[in-house]
């Protein structure tokens, strides 16, 4: 008689990512990148269209904040189409729909009420993030989507790469920016239409834009995400804006070392995005954003604390780029797990616009505060104060949320 014990059943494997999640990942990110090149194109040349129009220094904030307020506020809307009519038809679309900004930025060019209106219809290249995120979020499995929507997060690099090459191309002729973007747009666009596919299981809603952007909003997790992204990625934005100005003014650099030392925070949040994600692959994504805003609220007590920029102050500043990237990645993994599939979009758009608008109110206060009392340090603890309340929210709310089931 046999005695022995009944076999356990093997444990499921998890699902690899196909060859078609890759691909999906690989041209969404260049798509990303491109178009996130497209919505800064501006900002490079704000300088020489102060001294082209005699733009007074408000003038010239105004004309760089038009296509970010738009961009940021645009993923709203798209994210909700990308939930409706799918990547495949909105990442073409919308590239191709960028070219014409980026055209008409060479006849507005003299013309201060032109460059603002471009500047509102380049928005547009900004909304791309609300749509890829759905895309790659629906392509791999939970095991591997942190990392995935890590690496697309990358494509955020696209504006220092728009920082760095659009100026030094200007240089060659004031049109030449302008007609390669365009260019490199329209291939792109030709490339996705064949090259991105959504997923065939793919929900798709039946209800209207409004009600499901209604819908996203009743969500108490679209908020918190909102608030944690808006520290994170907001945190971003701001110091990519305001820290040429901060090391000019504190640390007396020159504008191209200050410009040089802001491009290596800018690269280290880029790095750490993907890194962010892969650690919310094995651990709950909420433990990942507690630690990395803890980290970045650490270093804003050392850098209040005004440390000399060698080495005390350049370790900080990194050390802090290093936890709001990780935090921006982790953010959106945890986006993945919590919300339900045909509303990712929906949830995308609107998170995505709470971190870019995230962005505008730092560089205001720091100086405000600078201004007003000549020094920044007031300004790094209320960093700090904020970014310890994300980390206290993230680990005593969003910890308890349970990763979803695929």
């Amino acid at each position: 008689m046999d005695t022995a014990a009944p076999q356990q059943p093997a444990a499921p494997v998890a699902p690899k990512p196909s060859a078609a999640a890759y691909r999906n990942l690989v041209v969404a990110t260049i798509g990303f990148a491109l178009t996130f090149w497209a919505w800064n194109l501006v900002s490079p040349l704000s300088g020489e269209f102060k001294d082209r129009l005699g733009l007074s220094s408000f003038q010239q904030s105004f004309l760089v904040a038009v296509p970010v307020i738009v961009g940021s506020l645009g993923r709203i809307p798209v994210g909700a189409l990308t939930d409706k009519y799918g990547a495949r038809l909105m990442f073409p679309a919308v590239s191709a729909l960028t070219i014409v900004p980026v055209l008409l930025l060479i006849p507005a060019k003299d013309s201060y009420g032109a460059m603002l209106a471009v500047g509102f219809l380049l928005g547009l290249g900004g909304t791309t993030f609300a749509i890829g995120i759905p895309l790659v979020n629906s392509w791999f499995p939970p095991s591997d989507r942190g990392l995935a929507l890590g690496v697309f997060g990358m494509g955020m690099g696209g504006v220092a790469l728009s920082g760095y090459f659009t100026p030094r191309i200007a240089k060659h002729s004031d049109d030449l920016p302008f007609l390669i973007v365009a260019g490199a747009l329209l291939v792109y666009a030709l490339l996705a239409a064949f090259l991105i596919t959504d997923r065939p299981d793919r929900p798709v809603p039946a209800d209207t834009l409004v009600h499901r952007l209604t819908e996203a909003g009743k969500l108490r997790v679209t908020w918190e995400l909102s608030a944690l992204y808006a520290i994170g990625f907001g945190g971003i934005v701001a110091f990519g804006v305001y820290l040429p100005t901060y090391l000019k003014t504190w640390y007396e650099m020159s504008p191209t070392d200050a410009g040089t030392k802001a491009a290596g925070f800018a690269l280290v949040t880029v790095v750490f995005r993907p890194i962010g994600g892969y650690l919310s692959d094995h651990v709950h994504p909420a433990l990942v954003t507690a630690g990395a805003l803890l980290l970045a609220a650490l270093m804003a007590i050392v850098q209040a604390f005004d440390p000399a920029l060698n080495p005390g102050g350049t370790i900080a500043l990194l050390a802090m780029a290093a936890g709001l990237g990780t935090a921006s990645g982790s953010v959106f993994a945890l986006v993945s797990q919590v919300t339900p599939q045909p509303k990712v979009g929906s949830v995308t758009g609107i998170v995505g616009a709470m971190g870019g608008l995230g962005g505008f109110v730092p560089p205001l206060v720091m100086g405000a505060i600078y201004s007003a009392k000549g020094s920044y340090s007031i300004g790094f603890m209320l960093l700090s104060d904020l970014a310890l309340a994300g980390c206290v929210y993230a680990y005593g709310r969003m910890r308890n949320i349970q990763r979803d089931s695929g």
